[in-house]
């Protein structure tokens, strides 16, 4: 009988991602993924020619979004994800493209089938949002 808490419990997603080491790899996989993809070019023209930021800001994102230490709160402030990402026209494609570099970056990683599996599902719901929120704001 397992004692681990379910994912989304408590801290149980970021202790399976492998804390904020772990998911510093998962998030340079990603970045340099979306670098290399040619499916990716489209996404990778939306992101500052340096990636630094960015990829501070998405491994403190996901810390306290796994239920982890809030670091982009501590850090950078509030975001919602939806809003802020409108600014830009996001649409299906750039969204499938963000997911797809994500579904890799998270396969090659050590994590478990199951926290893979769970994982990129809780990412394609923000996903999906910020395809709402753009089109809303973009028409």
């Amino acid at each position: 009988m397992s004692t681990q808490p379910p994912f989304g419990t408590g801290d149980a997603s970021y202790q399976a991602a492998g804390g904020i080491d772990g998911l510093r790899r998962l998030v340079d996989d990603f970045y340099r993924l979306m670098d290399e993809l040619p499916e990716a070019a489209d996404l990778r023209r939306i992101h500052p020619e340096s990636l630094e930021q960015s990829r501070d800001k998405l491994a403190c994102f996901l810390s306290g979004w796994l239920g982890g230490p809030k670091l982009f709160s501590e850090k950078y402030g509030s975001i919602a994800i939806p809003s802020f990402h409108a600014q830009w026209p996001i649409d299906e494609a750039l969204s499938g493209a963000w997911l797809g570099c994500m579904e890799r970056a998270i396969a090659l990683q050590p994590f478990s089938p199951a926290f893979a599996e769970y994982l990129l599902a809780q990412l394609r719901v923000p996903a999906h949002r910020v395809v709402q929120a753009s089109r809303a704001r973009h028409g």
